[in-house]
């Protein structure tokens, strides 16, 4: 059996944080999987009796205050939430080898015994025809899906379509005139509105917690694909939420929860929601065809820190920094190069990557986009007409060469061989040279380096060496050095910052 493990980040204060998908593993003998979810509110006086606004002097602004009870919400909306069960046949792995080592050992896990494994989620009715939308990962691999439903209903479900990149996926179970909820707009969304989530954590049965939107805009880099806008709530979230719904003060759906961060795998106020904005696109494109179109403009984009601003002489870290140009792509045609800095698409500000990245893929293939750019401390206009993004490829193999070359930076180096190029999936002609361990205490691990990484230049200068890096490295600035690397195939910017 292989239970979904937690992604451990660093947390502050130097607290380990464990990142983790929202559904529940149930049966004897099975492990949880953390569950997550976040909250978006529109208006708080939405709800007619739901919220009343507090006297206040002839021209001032009313201020709202709560409801005394959300029951007319709670009694309208949860009837559509309903409980995911799925089970599925886990094969044994060797998970609990250190990752370096596992392709060394002679076992084919299809030989392994399999058993039975049980997971908890929840889902939202969007359309009385008998359409659930949930979490990809909460019926990913699914051998079997049953709904149930808060009046004792249990009725088999079949998958219309999911998409792993959006963790969205999208349900049928043969009812009519199901209760449902309506989407509401997350865009409208404020910080420190108040939100309801409403889901089954931990199987114990329909349960709703009240909140906050704490954020807006959020990645946590979890799930399968990059396409992540969460909205965060601090509204309490537990296993079994994955799916459940985030609802507004009118009772509309805002999001769908998703994630949370906690050191132990339980709520800590700090839970993460698909926004209906994304919720509804997918859902549609799901219910007509059951697959997801996306655009693609053919650029890796990163976000900008102080450090890497610093680095390329801007005077803030807003933008999306481009950090490689797919050849033959619509950014190749529209003349977009490494090391461009977006600020604008179709006149509206581009803010960070995420941004940029989401709001691509939400265009139509063969739509037409005009990007602002800056380069070389000047502005300009580019315009790109968007292709069709195909399928993600699968992540690359882990290095275990025994190698040896220190850096001065925290981080031993060496150069590609035949046999890392293999082992990293990299192309035959690849050049550079390629991280095999980082000090976790070192300036390399403080800059975001990791093992695997092929670093390709320094500051615009190719390194095709170990000597060569260690001269690129040495050569002083009053800046932090301009690190291109590729990781898993996508290149990527790192500011290193300079030897006390």
């Amino acid at each position: 059996m292989s239970p979904t493990h937690p992604i451990r980040t660093r947390g502050p204060l130097g607290r380990t944080a464990a990142v983790a998908l929202a559904a529940a593993l149930v049966g004897a003998g099975v492990s949880g999987v953390v569950a997550t979810l976040s909250a978006t509110t529109p208006g708080v006086a939405a709800t007619p009796g739901a919220a009343t606004a507090s006297p206040t002097a002839p021209g001032a602004t009313p201020v709202v205050v709560p409801a005394a009870s959300y029951s007319p919400i709670v009694e309208r909306v949860a009837p559509a939430v309903v409980t995911i069960r799925v089970e599925r046949l886990a094969a044994a792995t060797r998970a609990d080898l250190p990752a370096p080592f596992r392709e060394f050992f002679d076992l084919d896990p299809r030989r392994l015994p399999r058993e039975r494994q049980g997971a908890l989620g929840s889902g939202v009715v969007i359309r009385a025809d008998g359409l659930v939308l949930t979490n990809h990962h909460v019926i990913d691999q699914a051998g079997t899906i049953r709904v149930e439903f808060a009046d004792g209903r249990s009725l088999a479900a079949t998958l219309v379509g999911s998409d792993p990149p959006s963790d969205l996926a999208l349900l049928r179970v043969q009812a009519l005139g199901l209760p449902t909820v309506a989407f509401g707009d997350s865009d409208r969304v404020k910080v420190g509105d108040v939100v309801l989530a409403l889901g089954n954590p931990l199987g114990v049965g329909q349960t709703v917690t009240m909140g906050i939107v704490s954020a807006k805009g959020r990645a946590t880099g979890v799930s399968d694909g990059s396409y992540e806008d969460f909205l965060q709530t601090d509204a309490p979230i537990n296993q079994g939420n994955s799916g459940g719904a985030l609802v507004n003060l009118a009772g509309e759906l805002i999001g769908i929860n998703a994630q949370i961060v906690s050191p132990s795998g339980g709520n800590v106020g700090l839970g993460f929601a698909i926004p209906s904005a994304m919720a509804r696109a997918v859902s549609d494109q799901l219910a007509a065809s059951g697959t997801v179109r996306r655009a693609k403009l053919g650029v890796t984009v990163q976000a900008l820190s102080p450090d890497l601003a610093a680095s390329l002489g801007l005077a803030d870290a807003h933008g999306a920094l481009v950090s490689g140009v797919e050849p033959g792509s619509p950014a190749a045609s529209a003349g977009l190069r490494q090391g461009d800095v977006v600020t604008a698409l179709d006149g509206a500000p581009v803010v960070d990557a995420n941004l940029l990245r989401n709001r691509i893929a939400q265009s139509a293939p063969g739509s037409t986009v005009t990007l602002d750019v800056l380069r070389d401390g000047r502005t300009r206009s580019v315009t790109a007409r968007l292709a069709e993004r195909e399928r993600q490829i699968a992540e690359a193999r882990p290095v275990v060469d025994d190698v040896s070359g220190e850096s001065g930076v925290g981080m031993t180096v060496a150069p590609v061989t035949r046999q890392i190029a293999r082992d990293l999936e990299l192309p035959g002609n690849a050049e550079g040279v390629v991280v095999i361990a980082v000090d976790p205490s070192g300036l390399a691990a403080s800059a975001g380096l990791r093992p695997g990484d092929l670093i390709k230049s320094v500051n615009g200068r190719s390194v095709d060496s170990v000597p060569a890096l260690r001269r690129a490295l040495a050569a002083r600035t009053d800046r932090p050095a301009l690190v291109l690397v590729s990781r898993q195939g996508v290149d990527t910017f790192v500011a290193l910052p300079q030897p006390s």
